[in-house]
């Protein structure tokens, strides 16, 4: 069965989907994403995800498409249309179709587009079981990276960087020497101690859904979560190191810029958020 699109306005083949050349997303980067996952037929975090295109799109300024139920009904009818069970739903919302300008256009329309594709649950599981490697890269990205934007080639070139060294994400480091996030991910550790740490996210890294999801199966697990900064160096020394992310959830980190994490094996901790994270975070059938 051929993949469907949904852009502006029209279910087409995915091969045949296009914006316009003068698209705001493709001059600019002018634009704004979200990516659910699909898991055993529900999309997962829908509501926290919308709100946080709301949000990045009112930091931009930039019209919702579509209303917001029209929005969650063509994110239903992409997933049922591409008969995917497990897998991604994407949107992206850029400022729309204009005269080449870095000036905001006036009576522009903005842009919807949303795919979605499956995705095998057992290639994942099989990484989590094995663990992932991360290497760490010097923060060089604007300052804003709380707003979900499409400007995302730093984010491309680390996480090449990463793939030609041998491992999987990168993660970003300030200048103090202390984590900021990965290339498409949320960083964690857990202390000697049990204690989930992952940076605070008022400034200087996405408030990612599936982080925010973490909490609430953390809570529910009895598990005690820090909001604080943590050093490239306290965190090859942790007991655990794990990202999240929708395409993730809770994924084991065994080593770092070469350095096994604890006995280079995922640990029952980030296992655990894993396993339970389903369970816990919002499902809507799709």
């Amino acid at each position: 069965m051929p993949r469907i699109a949904y852009v502006n306005g029209r279910y087409v083949a995915h091969r045949d989907a296009a914006v316009h050349i003068e698209d705001r997303g493709y001059q600019f980067a002018d634009g704004v994403y979200e990516v659910c996952e699909v898991a055993r037929g529900f999309i997962v975090d829908m509501k926290r995800h919308l709100d946080r295109l709301d949000r990045s799109l009112r930091e931009l300024r930039i019209d919702w498409p579509i209303g917001r139920k029209p929005l969650e009904i063509v994110l239903r009818e992409v997933v049922r249309r591409n008969q995917v069970f497990n897998g991604l739903v994407y949107v992206q919302v850029t400022r729309g179709v204009a005269s080449r300008d870095f000036l905001f256009p006036a009576d522009t329309m903005s842009s919807l587009v949303v795919t979605a594709r499956k995705v095998n649950p057992a290639l994942a599981a099989k990484r989590a079981e094995d663990g992932i490697k991360v290497i760490t890269v010097p923060e060089n990205r604007w300052d804003r990276v709380d707003i979900k934007s499409v400007g995302l080639l730093p984010n491309v070139l680390a996480k090449q960087q990463a793939k030609e060294a041998g491992a999987q994400e990168a993660w970003f480091v300030d200048e103090d020497g202390n984590v900021k996030e990965g290339g498409s991910s949320n960083a964690w550790i857990v202390t000697k101690d049990g204690v989930l740490v992952t940076r605070p996210a008022e400034h200087g890294i996405l408030r990612g859904i599936t982080r925010t999801t973490i909490f609430d199966v953390a809570a529910k697990l009895g598990l005690k979560i820090e909001e604080r900064s943590f050093s490239v160096a306290e965190a090859k020394a942790a007991r655990e190191a794990f990202i999240s992310s929708a395409t993730t959830i809770a994924m084991p980190v065994v080593a770092i810029d070469g350095q096994t994490v604890a006995n280079g094996h995922p640990g029952s901790t980030t296992l655990s958020l894993r396993q339970a994270f389903f369970d816990v975070a919002e499902k809507s059938p799709a």
